[in-house]
């Protein structure tokens, strides 16, 4: 394994499991929390949640898909082909589910609380933290391999 690759696979794991634990925290405490903020201040801190959300999610969602690719395209002889086909297909759910579940809903929350809205958000965020969460399995499991063939 040469310096790259292992950067590569830590990169990966690091961003991954960023994410992982960061939607833990939203599906656990964050999410949760909106229906204590009360009708005149939701607006705001909507919009606010969308802005600062987009702040610590975009740099780990960017070198998370570009470790990903790397990792496809580059380093299945030394990580194998299941495991990053794998995980490539739970970053696709992870952010097809974002794009199709999760954004639509803050769409709707940005024009005011819905209970209903909020607990569609708390149930569909599901799907992304089981697979942010194998996607760390799956990390951990191509870091070990790695490991293995040196």
């Amino acid at each position: 394994m040469t310096t790259v690759e292992a950067l590569i696979l830590l990169a990966h794991l690091v961003s991954t499991s960023a994410m992982a634990g960061l939607i833990w925290f939203v599906q656990h405490v964050h999410y949760p929390l909106f229906a204590q903020v009360g009708n005149q201040q939701f607006v705001a801190y909507e919009s606010q949640h969308q802005s600062r959300t987009a702040a610590v999610v975009g740099p780990l969602m960017l070198v998370e898909g570009l470790a990903t690719l790397a990792i496809f395209f580059t380093m299945t002889d030394l990580v194998g082909k299941a495991l990053p086909l794998i995980g490539g297909v739970l970053l696709a759910i992870a952010l097809g589910s974002t794009i199709v579940l999760s954004v639509p809903c803050h769409t709707k929350l940005s024009s005011g609380f819905d209970h209903s809205v909020l607990a569609k958000l708390v149930r569909t965020n599901w799907i992304r933290t089981c697979a942010w969460t194998a996607r760390s399995l799956v990390g951990v499991l191509m870091l070990m391999k790695a490991i293995e063939t040196v």
